[in-house]
Protein backbone atom coordinates (compact mmCIF):
# COMPACT_ATOMS: atom_id res chain seq x y z
CA UNK A 1 0.00 0.00 0.00
CA UNK A 2 1.05 3.58 -0.61
CA UNK A 3 1.66 5.73 2.49
CA UNK A 4 0.02 9.09 3.31
CA UNK A 5 1.08 11.64 5.93
CA UNK A 6 -1.15 14.46 7.27
CA UNK A 7 0.46 17.63 8.72
CA UNK A 8 -1.64 20.52 10.15
CA UNK A 9 -1.51 22.52 13.38
CA UNK A 10 -5.33 22.55 13.34
CA UNK A 11 -5.79 19.19 15.09
CA UNK A 12 -9.57 18.87 14.41
CA UNK A 13 -8.82 19.07 10.67
CA UNK A 14 -6.34 16.17 10.96
CA UNK A 15 -8.85 14.08 12.94
CA UNK A 16 -11.66 14.85 10.47
CA UNK A 17 -9.62 13.80 7.44
CA UNK A 18 -8.18 10.72 9.11
CA UNK A 19 -11.70 9.51 10.01
CA UNK A 20 -13.77 10.41 6.92
CA UNK A 21 -11.29 8.98 4.36
CA UNK A 22 -11.58 5.22 3.87
CA UNK A 23 -7.82 4.65 3.51
CA UNK A 24 -7.98 0.88 3.10
CA UNK A 25 -10.61 1.12 0.36
CA UNK A 26 -8.35 3.50 -1.55
CA UNK A 27 -5.41 1.11 -1.19
CA UNK A 28 -3.61 3.63 1.05
CA UNK A 29 -2.33 3.60 4.62
CA UNK A 30 -2.09 6.60 6.95
CA UNK A 31 1.50 6.44 8.20
CA UNK A 32 1.55 9.62 10.32
CA UNK A 33 -0.36 12.62 11.71
CA UNK A 34 1.66 15.65 12.88
CA UNK A 35 0.87 19.14 14.19
CA UNK A 36 4.00 20.86 12.84
CA UNK A 37 6.44 20.51 9.96
CA UNK A 38 9.45 19.70 12.14
CA UNK A 39 7.78 16.66 13.73
CA UNK A 40 6.73 15.46 10.28
CA UNK A 41 10.25 15.94 8.90
CA UNK A 42 11.78 13.94 11.77
CA UNK A 43 9.31 11.11 11.10
CA UNK A 44 10.26 11.16 7.42
CA UNK A 45 13.86 10.33 8.26
CA UNK A 46 12.57 6.87 9.24
CA UNK A 47 9.55 6.51 6.94
CA UNK A 48 9.02 8.58 3.80
CA UNK A 49 5.39 8.89 2.65
CA UNK A 50 4.28 8.62 -0.96
CA UNK A 51 1.69 11.38 -0.50
CA UNK A 52 2.00 14.42 1.79
CA UNK A 53 -1.04 16.56 2.76
CA UNK A 54 0.21 19.63 4.63
CA UNK A 55 -0.87 23.02 5.92
CA UNK A 56 1.31 26.08 5.18
CA UNK A 57 1.26 28.17 8.35
CA UNK A 58 2.59 26.00 11.19
CA UNK A 59 5.01 26.47 14.12
CA UNK A 60 8.64 25.23 14.12
CA UNK A 61 8.64 24.56 10.34
CA UNK A 62 6.01 25.82 7.91
CA UNK A 63 4.52 23.74 5.09
CA UNK A 64 6.47 25.31 2.25
CA UNK A 65 9.79 24.72 4.05
CA UNK A 66 8.72 21.12 4.68
CA UNK A 67 7.78 20.63 1.02
CA UNK A 68 11.15 22.04 -0.07
CA UNK A 69 13.02 19.51 2.10
CA UNK A 70 10.82 16.63 1.01
CA UNK A 71 11.31 17.36 -2.68
CA UNK A 72 15.07 17.52 -2.21
CA UNK A 73 15.04 14.12 -0.50
CA UNK A 74 12.48 12.43 -2.75
CA UNK A 75 11.15 14.35 -5.79
CA UNK A 76 8.55 11.64 -6.48
CA UNK A 77 6.42 12.42 -3.37
CA UNK A 78 2.95 13.77 -4.32
CA UNK A 79 2.08 16.98 -2.42
CA UNK A 80 -1.28 18.55 -1.52
CA UNK A 81 -1.23 21.97 0.16
CA UNK A 82 -4.13 22.43 2.60
CA UNK A 83 -4.40 26.00 3.92
CA UNK A 84 -6.58 28.93 4.96
CA UNK A 85 -4.47 31.24 2.78
CA UNK A 86 -6.02 32.11 -0.55
CA UNK A 87 -3.45 34.71 -1.52
CA UNK A 88 -1.97 34.21 -4.95
CA UNK A 89 1.66 34.29 -3.80
CA UNK A 90 1.24 31.14 -1.67
CA UNK A 91 -0.32 29.19 -4.50
CA UNK A 92 2.33 30.51 -6.88
CA UNK A 93 5.15 29.45 -4.55
CA UNK A 94 3.55 26.05 -4.02
CA UNK A 95 3.35 25.43 -7.75
CA UNK A 96 7.03 26.27 -8.14
CA UNK A 97 7.72 23.51 -5.65
CA UNK A 98 5.91 21.05 -7.92
CA UNK A 99 2.93 20.73 -5.61
CA UNK A 100 0.17 18.71 -7.25
CA UNK A 101 -2.81 20.62 -5.78
CA UNK A 102 -3.76 23.47 -3.46
CA UNK A 103 -6.98 23.15 -1.40
CA UNK A 104 -8.56 25.79 0.84
CA UNK A 105 -9.83 24.71 4.24
CA UNK A 106 -12.87 27.02 4.24
CA UNK A 107 -14.03 25.53 0.94
CA UNK A 108 -12.84 21.98 1.50
CA UNK A 109 -15.09 19.04 0.73
CA UNK A 110 -13.42 15.81 1.97
CA UNK A 111 -14.56 14.16 -1.25
CA UNK A 112 -12.25 16.55 -3.14
CA UNK A 113 -9.30 15.16 -1.17
CA UNK A 114 -10.54 11.59 -1.76
CA UNK A 115 -10.63 12.28 -5.48
CA UNK A 116 -7.08 13.61 -5.43
CA UNK A 117 -5.84 10.63 -3.43
CA UNK A 118 -7.49 8.22 -5.87
CA UNK A 119 -5.84 10.04 -8.79
CA UNK A 120 -2.44 9.80 -7.09
CA UNK A 121 -3.01 6.09 -6.36
CA UNK A 122 -3.92 5.41 -10.00
CA UNK A 123 -0.83 7.32 -11.11
CA UNK A 124 1.42 5.29 -8.81
CA UNK A 125 -0.10 2.04 -10.08
CA UNK A 126 0.47 3.10 -13.69
CA UNK A 127 4.07 4.09 -13.00
CA UNK A 128 4.68 0.84 -11.13
CA UNK A 129 3.25 -1.20 -14.01
CA UNK A 130 5.33 0.68 -16.58
CA UNK A 131 8.44 0.28 -14.42
CA UNK A 132 7.77 -3.44 -14.00
CA UNK A 133 7.29 -3.83 -17.73
CA UNK A 134 10.50 -1.93 -18.42
CA UNK A 135 12.44 -3.99 -15.87
CA UNK A 136 10.99 -7.20 -17.26
CA UNK A 137 11.95 -6.16 -20.78
CA UNK A 138 15.47 -5.25 -19.64
CA UNK A 139 15.81 -8.60 -17.85
CA UNK A 140 14.61 -10.44 -20.94
CA UNK A 141 17.09 -8.57 -23.15
CA UNK A 142 19.91 -9.16 -20.66
CA UNK A 143 19.06 -12.85 -20.29
CA UNK A 144 18.79 -13.26 -24.05
CA UNK A 145 22.21 -11.70 -24.55
CA UNK A 146 23.64 -13.89 -21.80
CA UNK A 147 22.11 -17.04 -23.28
CA UNK A 148 23.45 -16.12 -26.72
CA UNK A 149 26.94 -15.66 -25.29
CA UNK A 150 26.76 -18.97 -23.41
CA UNK A 151 25.55 -20.80 -26.52
CA UNK A 152 28.39 -19.31 -28.57
CA UNK A 153 31.09 -20.45 -26.13
CA UNK A 154 29.58 -23.91 -25.66
CA UNK A 155 29.65 -24.38 -29.44
CA UNK A 156 33.24 -23.13 -29.44
CA UNK A 157 34.28 -25.71 -26.85
CA UNK A 158 32.19 -28.66 -28.02
CA UNK A 159 32.30 -28.41 -31.83
CA UNK A 160 35.23 -28.72 -34.27
CA UNK A 161 37.11 -25.47 -34.91
CA UNK A 162 36.39 -25.02 -38.61
CA UNK A 163 36.88 -21.27 -39.04
CA UNK A 164 39.37 -19.66 -36.62
CA UNK A 165 38.96 -16.35 -38.46
CA UNK A 166 35.21 -16.27 -37.73
CA UNK A 167 35.83 -17.10 -34.10
CA UNK A 168 38.42 -14.33 -33.97
CA UNK A 169 35.71 -11.89 -35.13
CA UNK A 170 33.18 -13.29 -32.64
CA UNK A 171 35.63 -12.93 -29.78
CA UNK A 172 36.46 -9.37 -30.82
CA UNK A 173 32.84 -8.41 -30.10
CA UNK A 174 33.50 -9.40 -26.47
CA UNK A 175 36.82 -7.55 -26.30
CA UNK A 176 39.02 -10.64 -26.60
CA UNK A 177 42.18 -11.12 -28.67
CA UNK A 178 42.57 -7.42 -29.38
CA UNK A 179 45.84 -6.25 -30.88
CA UNK A 180 48.81 -7.43 -28.81
CA UNK A 181 46.63 -9.07 -26.13
CA UNK A 182 46.51 -12.62 -24.79
CA UNK A 183 43.69 -14.47 -23.04
CA UNK A 184 43.97 -16.36 -19.75
CA UNK A 185 41.02 -18.74 -19.09
CA UNK A 186 39.81 -19.71 -15.62
CA UNK A 187 37.20 -22.31 -14.61
CA UNK A 188 35.07 -21.67 -11.50
CA UNK A 189 33.24 -24.40 -9.58
CA UNK A 190 30.37 -23.77 -7.16
CA UNK A 191 31.10 -25.31 -3.78
CA UNK A 192 28.42 -27.33 -1.92
CA UNK A 193 26.21 -27.20 -4.99
CA UNK A 194 23.77 -29.77 -3.57
CA UNK A 195 23.07 -27.45 -0.64
CA UNK A 196 23.27 -24.12 -2.49
CA UNK A 197 20.75 -25.04 -5.21
CA UNK A 198 18.06 -25.66 -2.56
CA UNK A 199 18.19 -21.98 -1.61
CA UNK A 200 17.13 -20.92 -5.09
CA UNK A 201 13.90 -21.61 -6.97
CA UNK A 202 15.71 -23.45 -9.75
CA UNK A 203 19.09 -24.06 -11.36
CA UNK A 204 18.25 -21.28 -13.79
CA UNK A 205 17.63 -18.80 -10.96
CA UNK A 206 20.99 -19.63 -9.40
CA UNK A 207 22.64 -19.47 -12.83
CA UNK A 208 21.37 -15.96 -13.61
CA UNK A 209 21.97 -14.73 -10.05
CA UNK A 210 25.66 -15.59 -10.39
CA UNK A 211 25.80 -14.11 -13.91
CA UNK A 212 24.24 -10.83 -12.72
CA UNK A 213 26.67 -10.48 -9.81
CA UNK A 214 29.60 -11.33 -12.08
CA UNK A 215 28.65 -8.82 -14.79
CA UNK A 216 28.35 -6.01 -12.24
CA UNK A 217 31.54 -6.96 -10.44
CA UNK A 218 33.86 -7.58 -13.38
CA UNK A 219 33.75 -3.98 -14.64
CA UNK A 220 35.69 -2.91 -11.53
CA UNK A 221 38.54 -5.41 -11.83
CA UNK A 222 42.00 -4.32 -13.07
CA UNK A 223 41.89 -6.65 -16.11
CA UNK A 224 39.14 -6.87 -18.70
CA UNK A 225 37.13 -10.07 -18.09
CA UNK A 226 34.37 -11.97 -19.89
CA UNK A 227 32.17 -14.27 -17.80
CA UNK A 228 30.35 -17.30 -19.24
CA UNK A 229 27.91 -19.36 -17.18
CA UNK A 230 28.96 -22.62 -18.79
CA UNK A 231 26.70 -24.91 -16.71
CA UNK A 232 24.58 -24.84 -13.57
CA UNK A 233 27.66 -25.37 -11.40
CA UNK A 234 30.54 -24.16 -13.62
CA UNK A 235 31.61 -20.70 -14.78
CA UNK A 236 34.30 -19.65 -17.21
CA UNK A 237 36.25 -16.40 -16.89
CA UNK A 238 38.39 -15.10 -19.75
CA UNK A 239 40.96 -12.49 -18.69
CA UNK A 240 42.39 -10.25 -21.42
CA UNK A 241 45.89 -8.85 -20.83
CA UNK A 242 48.99 -7.56 -22.59
CA UNK A 243 52.16 -9.59 -21.99
CA UNK A 244 55.15 -7.86 -20.48
CA UNK A 245 53.27 -6.07 -17.73
CA UNK A 246 55.39 -5.24 -14.71
CA UNK A 247 53.03 -7.16 -12.44
CA UNK A 248 52.73 -10.91 -12.96
CA UNK A 249 49.40 -11.61 -14.68
CA UNK A 250 48.80 -14.66 -12.52
CA UNK A 251 49.06 -12.48 -9.41
CA UNK A 252 46.55 -10.03 -10.87
CA UNK A 253 44.17 -12.84 -11.81
CA UNK A 254 44.46 -14.45 -8.39
CA UNK A 255 43.69 -11.12 -6.68
CA UNK A 256 40.68 -10.67 -8.97
CA UNK A 257 39.43 -14.18 -8.19
CA UNK A 258 39.70 -13.50 -4.46
CA UNK A 259 37.59 -10.37 -4.97
CA UNK A 260 35.02 -12.46 -6.85
CA UNK A 261 34.96 -15.02 -4.04
CA UNK A 262 34.35 -12.34 -1.40
CA UNK A 263 31.56 -10.71 -3.40
CA UNK A 264 29.76 -13.95 -4.21
CA UNK A 265 30.00 -14.90 -0.55
CA UNK A 266 28.60 -11.59 0.65
CA UNK A 267 25.84 -11.19 -1.94
CA UNK A 268 24.70 -14.76 -2.65
CA UNK A 269 26.32 -16.80 0.16
CA UNK A 270 27.98 -18.83 -2.60
CA UNK A 271 31.57 -20.12 -2.53
CA UNK A 272 33.66 -20.93 -5.60
CA UNK A 273 36.93 -22.73 -6.26
CA UNK A 274 39.01 -21.80 -9.32
CA UNK A 275 41.43 -23.49 -11.72
CA UNK A 276 43.62 -21.09 -13.70
CA UNK A 277 44.45 -22.28 -17.22
CA UNK A 278 47.29 -21.39 -19.62
CA UNK A 279 47.73 -18.15 -21.58
CA UNK A 280 46.47 -18.21 -25.18
CA UNK A 281 47.20 -16.04 -28.21
CA UNK A 282 44.66 -17.62 -30.60
CA UNK A 283 41.23 -19.27 -30.67
CA UNK A 284 42.89 -22.65 -31.33
CA UNK A 285 44.93 -22.48 -28.10
CA UNK A 286 41.97 -21.10 -26.14
CA UNK A 287 39.79 -24.03 -27.20
CA UNK A 288 42.46 -26.46 -26.03
CA UNK A 289 42.92 -24.65 -22.72
CA UNK A 290 39.17 -24.56 -22.02
CA UNK A 291 38.79 -28.26 -22.80
CA UNK A 292 41.62 -29.02 -20.39
CA UNK A 293 39.95 -27.03 -17.61
CA UNK A 294 36.51 -28.53 -18.16
CA UNK A 295 37.90 -32.08 -18.20
CA UNK A 296 39.99 -31.61 -15.06
CA UNK A 297 37.53 -33.56 -12.91
CA UNK A 298 40.23 -35.29 -10.88
CA UNK A 299 42.12 -32.11 -10.06
CA UNK A 300 38.82 -30.42 -9.21
CA UNK A 301 37.95 -33.33 -6.88
CA UNK A 302 41.07 -32.71 -4.79
CA UNK A 303 40.79 -28.92 -4.53
CA UNK A 304 40.41 -27.65 -0.98
CA UNK A 305 37.38 -25.53 -0.19
CA UNK A 306 37.45 -22.29 -2.24
CA UNK A 307 41.01 -23.06 -3.39
CA UNK A 308 42.56 -21.07 -6.25
CA UNK A 309 45.30 -22.89 -8.14
CA UNK A 310 46.77 -23.52 -11.59
CA UNK A 311 45.65 -26.32 -13.86
CA UNK A 312 48.07 -29.26 -13.93
CA UNK A 313 48.53 -31.75 -16.73
CA UNK A 314 48.31 -35.54 -16.35
CA UNK A 315 48.10 -35.85 -12.57
CA UNK A 316 48.93 -39.34 -11.35
CA UNK A 317 46.23 -41.39 -9.63
CA UNK A 318 46.65 -44.17 -7.10
CA UNK A 319 44.52 -47.28 -6.86
CA UNK A 320 43.79 -49.82 -4.17
CA UNK A 321 41.49 -47.87 -1.83
CA UNK A 322 39.12 -50.82 -1.61
CA UNK A 323 41.94 -52.78 0.00
CA UNK A 324 41.55 -50.39 2.96
CA UNK A 325 37.82 -51.08 3.21
CA UNK A 326 37.86 -53.71 5.96
CA UNK A 327 40.06 -51.56 8.20
CA UNK A 328 37.90 -48.47 7.74
CA UNK A 329 34.69 -50.47 8.15
CA UNK A 330 35.85 -52.03 11.43
CA UNK A 331 36.97 -48.66 12.86
CA UNK A 332 33.76 -46.86 11.90
CA UNK A 333 31.50 -49.72 13.06
CA UNK A 334 33.23 -49.73 16.47
CA UNK A 335 32.71 -45.97 16.85
CA UNK A 336 29.06 -46.28 15.85
CA UNK A 337 28.46 -49.11 18.29
CA UNK A 338 30.02 -46.96 21.02
CA UNK A 339 27.90 -43.98 19.91
CA UNK A 340 31.12 -41.95 19.89
CA UNK A 341 30.53 -38.84 17.77
CA UNK A 342 34.01 -37.45 18.42
CA UNK A 343 35.57 -40.68 17.20
CA UNK A 344 33.46 -40.53 14.04
CA UNK A 345 34.70 -36.98 13.37
CA UNK A 346 38.26 -38.12 13.91
CA UNK A 347 37.93 -41.15 11.63
CA UNK A 348 36.30 -39.15 8.85
CA UNK A 349 39.16 -36.66 9.03
CA UNK A 350 41.75 -39.42 9.09
CA UNK A 351 40.41 -41.19 5.99
CA UNK A 352 39.88 -37.94 4.08
CA UNK A 353 43.54 -37.03 4.74
CA UNK A 354 44.69 -40.50 3.65
CA UNK A 355 42.70 -40.32 0.41
CA UNK A 356 43.91 -36.79 -0.32
CA UNK A 357 47.50 -37.86 0.23
CA UNK A 358 47.26 -40.89 -2.06
CA UNK A 359 44.98 -39.23 -4.68
CA UNK A 360 42.84 -42.24 -5.58
CA UNK A 361 40.49 -41.81 -8.53
CA UNK A 362 37.33 -39.93 -7.64
CA UNK A 363 35.18 -42.80 -8.92
CA UNK A 364 36.93 -45.25 -6.61
CA UNK A 365 36.49 -42.87 -3.66
CA UNK A 366 32.76 -42.52 -4.31
CA UNK A 367 32.33 -46.29 -4.58
CA UNK A 368 34.25 -46.76 -1.31
CA UNK A 369 32.08 -44.23 0.56
CA UNK A 370 28.87 -45.70 -0.88
CA UNK A 371 29.82 -49.25 0.14
CA UNK A 372 30.69 -48.12 3.69
CA UNK A 373 27.41 -46.30 4.20
CA UNK A 374 25.27 -49.12 2.86
CA UNK A 375 27.06 -51.74 4.96
CA UNK A 376 26.80 -49.62 8.11
CA UNK A 377 23.07 -49.18 7.62
CA UNK A 378 22.49 -52.87 7.04
CA UNK A 379 24.61 -54.08 9.95
CA UNK A 380 23.44 -51.53 12.50
CA UNK A 381 19.82 -51.28 11.30
CA UNK A 382 20.13 -47.52 11.57
CA UNK A 383 17.53 -46.77 8.92
CA UNK A 384 14.47 -48.41 10.43
CA UNK A 385 12.17 -48.09 7.46
CA UNK A 386 14.29 -47.98 4.27
CA UNK A 387 14.70 -51.09 2.15
CA UNK A 388 18.30 -51.92 1.16
CA UNK A 389 17.64 -51.37 -2.56
CA UNK A 390 16.00 -47.98 -2.02
CA UNK A 391 18.73 -46.94 0.39
CA UNK A 392 21.48 -47.81 -2.09
CA UNK A 393 19.72 -45.93 -4.88
CA UNK A 394 19.20 -42.83 -2.78
CA UNK A 395 22.77 -42.81 -1.51
CA UNK A 396 24.17 -43.29 -4.99
CA UNK A 397 22.19 -40.31 -6.32
CA UNK A 398 23.57 -38.17 -3.51
CA UNK A 399 27.17 -39.30 -3.88
CA UNK A 400 27.56 -38.87 -7.65
CA UNK A 401 26.69 -35.17 -7.29
CA UNK A 402 29.73 -34.41 -5.14
CA UNK A 403 32.58 -33.08 -7.27
CA UNK A 404 34.99 -32.39 -4.40
CA UNK A 405 36.55 -34.65 -1.78
CA UNK A 406 36.02 -32.22 1.09
CA UNK A 407 32.32 -31.83 0.22
CA UNK A 408 31.85 -35.60 -0.05
CA UNK A 409 33.47 -36.22 3.33
CA UNK A 410 31.56 -33.42 5.01
CA UNK A 411 28.38 -35.17 3.92
CA UNK A 412 29.81 -38.63 4.77
CA UNK A 413 30.58 -37.48 8.31
CA UNK A 414 27.05 -36.12 8.71
CA UNK A 415 25.56 -39.40 7.52
CA UNK A 416 27.57 -41.39 10.05
CA UNK A 417 26.53 -39.06 12.87
CA UNK A 418 22.92 -39.44 11.79
CA UNK A 419 23.30 -43.21 12.26
CA UNK A 420 24.21 -42.60 15.87
CA UNK A 421 21.18 -40.35 16.28
CA UNK A 422 18.94 -42.95 14.63
CA UNK A 423 20.14 -45.65 17.01
CA UNK A 424 19.75 -43.45 20.06
CA UNK A 425 16.38 -42.02 19.16
CA UNK A 426 14.30 -44.49 17.19
CA UNK A 427 11.39 -42.89 15.43
CA UNK A 428 8.15 -42.69 17.45
CA UNK A 429 5.86 -45.68 17.09
CA UNK A 430 2.31 -45.17 15.86
CA UNK A 431 -0.46 -47.65 15.24
CA UNK A 432 -1.54 -45.61 12.23
CA UNK A 433 0.43 -46.36 9.07
CA UNK A 434 0.01 -42.81 7.76
CA UNK A 435 1.67 -41.30 10.84
CA UNK A 436 4.56 -43.78 10.70
CA UNK A 437 5.07 -42.98 7.02
CA UNK A 438 5.07 -39.26 7.85
CA UNK A 439 7.67 -39.84 10.57
CA UNK A 440 9.79 -41.77 8.10
CA UNK A 441 9.48 -39.10 5.42
CA UNK A 442 10.58 -36.36 7.83
CA UNK A 443 13.51 -38.44 9.06
CA UNK A 444 14.79 -39.01 5.52
CA UNK A 445 14.36 -35.40 4.39
CA UNK A 446 15.62 -33.30 7.30
CA UNK A 447 18.19 -31.74 4.99
CA UNK A 448 15.60 -29.84 2.98
CA UNK A 449 12.51 -27.69 3.46
CA UNK A 450 9.55 -29.97 4.28
CA UNK A 451 5.99 -28.75 3.73
CA UNK A 452 2.70 -30.21 4.86
CA UNK A 453 1.46 -30.25 1.24
CA UNK A 454 4.52 -32.19 0.12
CA UNK A 455 4.07 -34.93 2.75
CA UNK A 456 0.31 -35.09 2.19
CA UNK A 457 0.95 -35.65 -1.53
CA UNK A 458 3.50 -38.35 -0.66
CA UNK A 459 0.82 -40.10 1.41
CA UNK A 460 -1.90 -39.46 -1.21
CA UNK A 461 -3.96 -37.50 1.32
CA UNK A 462 -5.75 -34.16 1.25
CA UNK A 463 -3.50 -31.58 3.04
CA UNK A 464 -6.29 -30.24 5.29
CA UNK A 465 -7.39 -33.75 6.27
CA UNK A 466 -3.79 -34.87 6.87
CA UNK A 467 -3.15 -31.82 9.06
CA UNK A 468 -6.16 -32.59 11.30
CA UNK A 469 -5.41 -36.32 11.28
CA UNK A 470 -1.75 -35.82 12.32
CA UNK A 471 -2.66 -33.40 15.13
CA UNK A 472 -5.33 -35.78 16.46
CA UNK A 473 -2.96 -38.77 16.45
CA UNK A 474 0.18 -37.06 17.80
CA UNK A 475 -0.97 -33.99 19.73
CA UNK A 476 1.34 -31.85 17.58
CA UNK A 477 0.80 -29.99 14.36
CA UNK A 478 2.87 -31.36 11.52
CA UNK A 479 4.99 -28.18 11.38
CA UNK A 480 5.67 -28.41 15.13
CA UNK A 481 6.86 -31.99 14.69
CA UNK A 482 9.16 -31.08 11.78
CA UNK A 483 10.59 -28.16 13.76
CA UNK A 484 11.22 -30.41 16.77
CA UNK A 485 13.08 -32.93 14.61
CA UNK A 486 15.19 -30.29 12.89
CA UNK A 487 16.16 -28.62 16.15
CA UNK A 488 17.04 -32.01 17.68
CA UNK A 489 19.30 -32.71 14.70
CA UNK A 490 20.78 -29.21 15.00
CA UNK A 491 21.66 -29.90 18.64
CA UNK A 492 23.37 -33.15 17.63
CA UNK A 493 25.44 -31.35 15.00
CA UNK A 494 26.33 -28.58 17.43
CA UNK A 495 27.34 -31.16 20.04
CA UNK A 496 29.21 -33.54 17.77
CA UNK A 497 30.71 -31.50 14.93
CA UNK A 498 32.67 -28.32 14.30
CA UNK A 499 30.35 -27.04 11.57
CA UNK A 500 29.57 -23.33 11.62
CA UNK A 501 26.02 -22.34 12.52
CA UNK A 502 25.53 -21.15 8.92
CA UNK A 503 26.54 -24.58 7.61
CA UNK A 504 24.19 -26.39 10.00
CA UNK A 505 21.44 -24.00 8.93
CA UNK A 506 21.96 -25.02 5.29
CA UNK A 507 22.25 -28.73 6.15
CA UNK A 508 18.79 -28.60 7.70
CA UNK A 509 17.15 -26.87 4.75
CA UNK A 510 16.76 -23.41 6.30
CA UNK A 511 17.34 -20.67 3.73
CA UNK A 512 17.34 -17.87 6.32
CA UNK A 513 19.94 -18.06 9.09
CA UNK A 514 18.19 -15.45 11.25
CA UNK A 515 14.97 -17.48 11.17
CA UNK A 516 16.89 -20.66 12.08
CA UNK A 517 18.53 -18.94 15.07
CA UNK A 518 15.17 -17.51 16.19
CA UNK A 519 13.50 -20.94 15.91
CA UNK A 520 16.36 -22.66 17.76
CA UNK A 521 16.16 -20.14 20.62
CA UNK A 522 12.36 -20.49 20.83
CA UNK A 523 12.80 -24.29 21.22
CA UNK A 524 15.80 -24.35 23.56
CA UNK A 525 15.98 -20.94 25.21
CA UNK A 526 19.49 -20.45 23.78
CA UNK A 527 20.97 -19.37 20.47
CA UNK A 528 22.98 -22.08 18.64
CA UNK A 529 26.23 -20.37 19.67
CA UNK A 530 25.14 -20.18 23.32
CA UNK A 531 24.04 -23.83 23.21
CA UNK A 532 27.41 -24.95 21.89
CA UNK A 533 29.03 -22.91 24.67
Amino acid sequence: MYKVMLVDDDYPVIELLSEVVDWEKLGLVLCGKHENGLAAWEHMQEEMPDILVTDIGMPKMDGLALVTKVKQLNPKVRIVILSCHSEFQYAQQAMRLDVQDYLLKDQLDPEDLVGLLQKFKDGFDGESQRLNEQNQMQRMVSETQELRKEKLFREFVQQPLISPEQWQRDFASYGLFQSGELCLPVAGFIESYNVIKNRFDSDQTLHFAISNVMEELLTNLPLRVVHIGYSSRQSLLLFAFKPGLKQNVFDQVQTSLQTIQRTLGQVLKVKMAFLIGTSCDSPQLLKMALCNLLKADEQRFYLSQAEITKWQKDLEQASGLLAKYDQAGAEIREALMAKDGEKINSLAGKWEAHIRGERYSSEEVRDWVLKLLIDMRLKLHAMLFASPALTAEKLHKEIVNFDSLWGLFQWFNTQLLSYIAAREDALPVSKRREVSEAYKYVSMNLGKRITLEEVAAHLHMNPSYFSRFFKKETGLTFIEYVTDQKIDRAKELLDQTNYYVSEICEMLGYDNQSYFIKTFKAQTGLTPTEYRG
